[in-house]
């Protein structure tokens, strides 16, 4: 695929840039030299890769919910400053 003035002009438009006629041959130059680039790798043999999502094994690091005993709301508020109805009073934080 060949890069066009029309092309880079469109890129130009959809990033709401403006760009110098020099910052445009050069914008022109870089993404044809990144297609080249990706055509090279294209030429490459991977029938016997694998595809990964990831370069490295990922694995799930989440514990098993389990149900448990919930903590005593009495112990717990012992040591509130200040409590209203078995909850914790904060200060008003919005008007």
């Amino acid at each position: 695929m060949q890069i066009g003035s029309d092309l880079v002009n469109y890129l130009e438009a959809l990033a709401r840039i403006e760009l110098t006629d020099t910052q445009r041959e050069k914008c022109k130059s870089d993404l044809q030299d990144i297609l080249s680039y990706i055509d090279t790798l294209n030429e490459l043999d991977t029938s016997g890769v694998e595809p990964l999502s990831h370069s490295f094994p990922v694995t799930n690091v989440f514990h098993e919910d389990c149900v448990q005993e919930s903590k005593d709301r009495d112990g717990l508020l012992l040591n509130a400053p200040f409590k209203k109805d078995g909850c914790f009073k904060v200060p008003k934080t919005v008007e």
